[in-house]
């Protein structure tokens, strides 16, 4: 999977992959959940700190993320949302909202990248749409890191 692929961008891809997954089979220890799925993938855990670094904030803030969601999903309920694209709205939020390292525009061009390569060929705009909405909010140009 992640052979010639940028590292964050093989950590977001293992990112929506365990995101669909946890959401079609919640996990009863997400601590040994999280260990054995990357314990799976091609390149050693220590490769994914990314990807476990987000989880764990995800998790955290899951029911603020799925909030802003739902308001800015109008005229689209939260249950319809495709799975891998309510994977990617998550990643795409949580960072945009908690990750100042990485600009805007950088989060939201990964996760329409991710919609293309995990999704359907409408999901990139149904997702590029939320996620500007959510970058209106963020006081930070959107082109530059913080920190």
């Amino acid at each position: 999977m992640s052979e010639g692929i940028p590292q964050r961008h093989a950590n977001r891809m293992a990112l929506v992959q365990f995101l669909y997954m946890m959401e079609m089979n919640p996990p009863l220890l997400m601590v040994d959940r999280v260990r054995t799925f990357f314990s799976t993938l091609e390149q050693p855990r220590e490769y994914y700190d990314y990807a476990e670094e987000i989880i764990a904030g995800i998790v955290k803030h899951l029911e603020d993320i799925d909030g802003q969601i739902r308001s800015l999903s109008q005229n689209w309920e939260f249950s319809r949302i495709a799975q891998v694209d309510l994977a990617i709205l998550r990643l795409g939020v949580f960072e945009l909202l908690h990750r100042q390292d990485v600009p805007p525009v950088v989060i939201i061009n990964e996760a329409i990248e991710l919609s293309r390569e995990f999704s359907t060929d409408d999901s990139s705009t149904f997702i590029n749409g939320i996620l500007d909405k959510v970058m209106e909010q963020v006081e930070r140009h959107p082109r530059e890191k913080e920190g």
